[in-house]
């Protein structure tokens, strides 16, 4: 998890003193990505308190679907037994790609040339005053 990597940030992960405070406490799991996840206390609503420790950076849509909705009590239990096993035609989830190399970009993008299709005949430009 980069214990060494990121001893005083917390946008790369946990900080030392997180990871030292955690020891032992509340584990129930961790997800493909290596995200580890936490339970512990109650919130203000009465529910347990749940979080993640991201293993990388932290960005929410790293959180696979399934962990997203147990952390925010949609499912009373862990993935694993309280979710149906996962289909054959279902892709796995994939983090915010914006940004990146693998962004989308559409024809016009500057990034890919920044040339789009012309506009087909009925486009008619507004002039202001007519």
């Amino acid at each position: 998890m980069g214990i060494n990597l990121n001893p005083f940030t917390w946008w790369n992960g946990a900080t030392i003193g997180t990871w030292f405070g955690l020891r032992g406490k509340g584990r129930v799991g961790e997800d493909a990505l290596g995200n580890v996840y936490f339970q512990g206390g109650s919130d203000t609503a009465g529910r347990p308190r749940r979080w993640v420790i991201y293993a990388g950076a932290n960005d929410t849509s790293r959180v696979p679907p399934e962990w997203f909705s147990w952390l925010t009590h949609q499912i009373d239990d862990v993935p694993d037994r309280a979710l149906p096993p996962e289909r054959r035609w279902q892709k796995p989830a994939v983090p915010n790609l914006t940004g990146t190399p693998l962004a989308y970009r559409p024809s016009g993008a500057l990034e890919k040339g920044g040339q789009r299709a012309s506009a087909t005949g009925d486009y008619e430009a507004w002039t202001p005053g007519e």
